[in-house]
This record gives C-alpha cells, sequence and structure tokens, in this order.
C-alpha cells in the first residue's frame, strides 16, 4: 500500500495579507480626515440669541450619585456649584430658573444635556435646587429663561 498523501491548502503569505489591511486602514482613515476649525465659544452670560425663548414645565435635580461623574461637557458634575442641564442651550449659557408657586428663583450655568423625561424642562444641581427649595419634593413647576 502506499504512503498516504499529503494534503496541502495553499495560503496567502501572512506579509501580504497584513499589507492589504495596512493600505485599507490608511484610505479608509484619509477618506475620514476633515480640517478642524476653530473651537466654538462659549456664549457670554445673558446672551438672549444664544438660548431658547422663556420655556415651563418641570424641574428636577441630579441624583446624589452622579457625584463627581462628568457631564456632557466635559466637566465634572459638583452638586455644590449652581449649574444645570438643558436640552439645546450651549454650554456656559446663564439660566434663569423660577418656580412659579412662590417667585424664588436662581441662575444656573449649563454645563450638560437632559432632562431625558417627559415634561421636565431642566435638571438643577443639588444647590440650585435647594436655592429653589425643591429638594423635598423632587419636582416643581418653574419658568426657565435667559439671565438678565
Amino acid at each position: 500500500m502506499p504512503p498516504p498523501r499529503e494534503h496541502r491548502v495553499h495560503r496567502a503569505p501572512r506579509a501580504a495579507s497584513w499589507s492589504w489591511t495596512a493600505a485599507a486602514f490608511v484610505l479608509a482613515a484619509a477618506s475620514c480626515h476633515r480640517p478642524a476649525g476653530p473651537p466654538a465659544a462659549a456664549p457670554a452670560p445673558g446672551d438672549r440669541a444664544a438660548t431658547a425663548r422663556p420655556t415651563e414645565g418641570l424641574a428636577s435635580y441630579y441624583s446624589s450619585h452622579l457625584d463627581g461623574r462628568r457631564t456632557a461637557s466635559g466637566e465634572r458634575y459638583d452638586p455644590t456649584s449652581y449649574t444645570a442641564a438643558h436640552p439645546t442651550a450651549p454650554f456656559g449659557t446663564c439660566l434663569r430658573v423660577t418656580r412659579l408657586d412662590d417667585g424664588r428663583h436662581v441662575d444656573v450655568r449649563v454645563n450638560d444635556r437632559g432632562p431625558f423625561t417627559a415634561g421636565r424642562v431642566i435638571d438643577l444641581s443639588r444647590a440650585a435646587a435647594r436655592e429653589l427649595g425643591i429638594l423635598r419634593a423632587g419636582l416643581a413647576h418653574v419658568r426657565v429663561e435667559p439671565c438678565t
């Protein structure tokens, strides 16, 4: 009986497959390149043109478990600062939040996006919520408008 024949599988050399992969990566990266423009500047506090018109709705405040986490603007959440999350106002915009039932108000700086719950117009930091007196209730009917 003759010895069994050796079965060989033809494969491309590894160097050739790596070179095709590298070439494809370089072409893909080159086609995605866009020149960087100047960074967008934060609007000056009180810049009415950069913010949305006054709105009314519910305000809530950040949970304490978010302390120290990064906001959408990149800065860390500090519950002792007067900051807020707004869905459309540019980062750095100053907004006045007025409680509709008693007229108390607080000025906050937008540094995050949200809220993501229907009917809510702004999420406040714990300090801002304390100033408005909504820590116990958790929610309040408010008007949100640019700072004056």
